[in-house]
Parts: structure tokens; sequence; C-alpha cells
């Protein structure tokens, strides 16, 4: 018998929000409020600075942001010039489909709200020059099938970025994940994926992997740390006179070795 537990997603990010102890939390995740501010707060973050390096600014192009969520990358995007469809499936003021069409509303933003899952997409093939998933892949219900919907409404030459993504390294430690993230036990929802299993749906779909970012490897995965402030504090450690001795491609072996359930991993692919 499938587990109950005792909140709706918008429930248990209010319980969240409520609790004083977890204020920092909330607002790294961007649950604070006024959503507008948290908007512009994630638009001006080291994340989306990462982003946007290989996304680029959207110039009118067509964009998807699947797993919108309560809209905070769908207003990045938005505001960096991309037109923007937002697929979120929950319909709440808090963190669904309404929070979103409320902050196009006060931003005069011209986001198209889609209330549906994306494993069967209500889009025509080859329609968006970018399909953005933000720690979306990990809550598909059927993660192939996804992933075949993405490359299929993806442009020849389109960008599909995937970030944040929970990874494990053995599938005995998705319960170790699970049991210490701080809503999961609220509401049930969380999930994560082998590092095969996300590169495998990815690749399937049709799509041409041209980086796998492991958890140092960029300011996306980092978040709210940065790859600046990480290698402050290891030359601290080390004693070293500067951090521009630490050098990128150490964080990247150390990231690769890292074995944490349920880190972050980002994916790029050209279709």
């Amino acid at each position: 018998m499938p587990q109950s537990y005792p909140m709706t997603w918008e429930e248990a990010v209010a319980h969240v929000r409520a609790d004083p102890s977890q204020a920092e939390f909330a607002r790294s995740y961007f649950f604070d409020d006024p959503l507008g501010e948290a908007c512009e707060r994630y638009r001006q973050s080291t994340e989306w600075a990462a982003v946007r390096r290989i996304i680029g600014l959207g110039a009118g192009r067509q964009s998807l942001d699947v797993g919108a969520g309560r809209g905070i990358a769908s207003y990045a995007l938005a505001m960096d010039g991309w037109r923007v469809s937002a697929l979120e499936p929950d319909p709440s003021s808090l963190v669904g489909a309404e929070a979103i069409r409320a902050v196009a509303a006060e931003k005069n933003l011209p986001i198209n709200v889609v209330q549906m899952w994306g494993e069967a997409l209500p889009f025509e093939d080859a329609t968006f020059h970018l399909v953005f998933c933000r720690q979306a892949l990990h809550h598909a219900r059927d993660l192939p099938s996804l992933c075949r919907e993405i490359a299929r409404v993806l442009r020849p030459g389109g960008i599909a970025l995937a970030i944040r993504e929970h990874v494990i390294s053995r599938r005995e430690d998705l319960q170790v994940f699970l049991e210490a993230h701080p809503l999961h036990r609220l509401y049930g929802g969380e999930h994560a994926y082998l590092l095969a299993e996300y590169i495998g749906a990815l690749t399937q779909a049709g799509l041409r992997l041209v980086s796998v970012l492991n958890p140092l490897s960029t300011d996306i995965n980092l978040y709210p740390l940065s790859r600046d402030e990480l290698k402050s504090r290891i030359a601290a450690k080390w004693r070293l006179p500067s951090p521009r001795l630490i050098p990128d491609w150490m964080l990247r072996l150390k990231g690769d070795a890292m074995n944490d359930p349920g880190r972050p991993y980002s994916f790029v692919g050209i279709k």
C-alpha cells in the first residue's frame, strides 16, 4: 500500500514558510513573499547568471518552462526576452499556476500558463528554441516519456536544459535521501534517479548531451553558494594566499567523486 503523507505540496511549503527556523531554507528555495521580489532575486542570482551563459538572451525566441512551480524561472526567462510558456500542473496560488499568473500580471509579462503534466505536452512538434527544467525531471511520473516529449517539442538545434536534478549512486541511497529531505516527509513528492538513468532517458529521447555538470562544476548546482565562495573557503582552510590558486578542474574532480544521496546535477542537451 502506498505511504500516505500529512500534507499537500502547497500545505508543506506553507508549513515551512511559517517556521522561523526554516526561514533561510524558504528564502534559498524562493518560497518567500512578495513573489515578485523573490522572482527578481532569482533573476539576479549566481544560478541564473550561469544559466544565462548557457542559453543566452531570448530575443523573442520561444521557450518552455517545464514544472514551472511558482514562476521564478518563467519570470527570469520573460525578463530576458524569451517568449515563455509555463507548464505547471498544480493550480496553487502559492506554489503553482495561479502564482505564475499573478506575478505575470503584476509585472506585465506575457507568460502563457498551461496546467498540465509534461508526459503529454499540448504543443506541436519543433515549437521551442529552449526547453528549461528546473528541478523538474526528478518529479516526472515517467522520466523517459517526459524526455521524449521535451525532445519532440524542441526545434532542431534547440537547447534542453535540465538543472539541479537529484542524483543517487545506488538505488538503496534513495530512501536515505528522502528521509533527510525537509519537505518530502510532509508531502512525499520528492525523488532521485541514478545518473545513468537521466543520461539514458535524455539521449534515448534524441538529445545530444553536450554537458553533464556535477555538483561543484557550476554555480547552477552550488546555489546559494557560488564557486568563488567555495574556492575562498577552500583557500582559507588550506591557508592559501588566494582562492585563484584553486583551479576549476579540481572542483570538477571533487564533484565527480561525490556520492551524497540527492546531490544536484545539471544537463545540457541539443536536438
